[in-house]
């Protein structure tokens, strides 16, 4: 399988799991791998099988959580026609497939308990038997498995067999999550950005604007690198100007003002006159413009140009923070922002 996919990141955390695959590649042994979700666990797996020996041999993946449990052992081994409902001719499982290569096992700790039994053997004595079958077949086979379970733990709970763990385990590479990952934030958004600007045919690329930046290193990342790409192409791709720094980052596309529970802003309208003297102005709010005034807009926009400065002063101009103070949602704030240009390289 080919990838377009590279390995980009400076961090000795991620230096060091890569040089440790790097030098398990060469030998016939099985590997575990070990990291979250989105963290490349199936990338080391492609270098562990490319900088072996076995290069030129196929490497088949299966994601072993992907199938229901009754179809597990038959996607692994193979069955023989009529060993079960719906199996009209003999068919290879990944086993076979993979047989002078490499087979990947994502989410090994979705195995059943029978998958696991019969996986140990395969390992133990390298051959397999397909169901329905009589007589085993001999496969030469590496194995590189995945996970982000904590086996140790899963043996002692009595939910993954130990002996096969001690047959899987000659080697174990554990991924770091990108949060750990001091400084590959930005080397990998200017990697993803770049790469959706030439998708868009866009001119050129204008980077992000260092609020932006600032704003995806202190973000935590919880489904790491592939989670970082989405967000990185998402913003590039709603970005308007692609002559101006990608200013706009949104981690959750699933934010809505109209989901329920939202608070939303009541219409203008007539307010009724308290009795009371007003109260005083709260600092940092500009005040409130003179009635006396012929152009109702011009004064509604000036004052509501003032509030958006006011604010995004007293925020440090970090629009999350100045969108919470006005009480808006992100969308609404740029919009705002927008309309009156006071985005960043916009003229007044």
């Amino acid at each position: 399988m080919e990838r377009t996919q590279n390995f980009i990141g400076s961090s000795l955390a991620f230096l060091d799991a890569v040089e440790r695959a790097s030098r398990a590649a060469p030998l016939n042994r099985p590997v575990l791998v070990i990291g979250e979700r989105g963290t490349g666990k199936e990338l080391i797996a492609e270098r562990l099988h490319h900088l072996s020996s076995r290069w030129s041999g196929p490497l088949v993946t299966m994601n072993c959580a992907a199938l229901p449990e009754n179809l597990i052992e038959a996607e692994l081994f193979g069955h023989e026609a009529g060993s079960f409902t719906g199996a009209a001719k003999t068919r290879h499982g990944r086993f076979e497939e993979a047989d002078g290569g490499t087979l990947f096992l994502d989410e090994l700790a979705t195995l059943s308990s029978p998958a696991q039994d019969r996986l140990l053997r395969a390992v133990e004595y390298g051959e397999v038997t397909r169901i329905g079958a009589s007589k085993p077949t001999k496969v030469d086979v590496r194995i590189v498995a995945a996970t982000n379970e904590n086996l140790p733990k899963m043996v002692e709970e009595g939910r993954f067999r130990a002996d096969l763990l001690d047959r899987l385990c000659f080697e174990v590479v554990n991924l770091p999550p990108l949060r750990l990952r001091t400084g590959d934030v930005p080397l990998l958004a200017e990697h993803f950005g770049r790469r959706m600007a030439v998708e868009l045919d866009w001119p050129g690329w204008p980077s992000f604007s260092r609020e932006a930046m600032a704003e995806l290193e202190a973000y935590p990342w919880p489904g790491n690198v592939r989670e970082l790409r989405n967000v990185v192409e998402r913003a590039v791709y709603r970005w308007e100007d692609p002559e101006r720094p990608i200013g706009a980052i949104q981690f959750d596309p699933f934010a809505s003002p109209w989901a329920p529970g939202k608070t939303i802003a009541p219409a203008a309208g007539p307010q009724p006159v308290a009795a009371e003297a007003p109260a005083p102005a709260n600092p940092g709010v500009p005040a409130m413009p003179s009635t006396a005034t012929s152009d109702f807009r011009a004064a509604v926009h000036g004052y509501e140009r003032a509030l958006l400065e006011e604010a995004l002063r007293a925020n440090r101009f970090n629009q999350r923070a100045t969108a919470a103070a006005l009480s808006l949602s992100y969308d609404q704030l740029r919009h705002a922002l927008k309309r009156h240009k006071l985005l960043e390289g916009e003229a007044a």
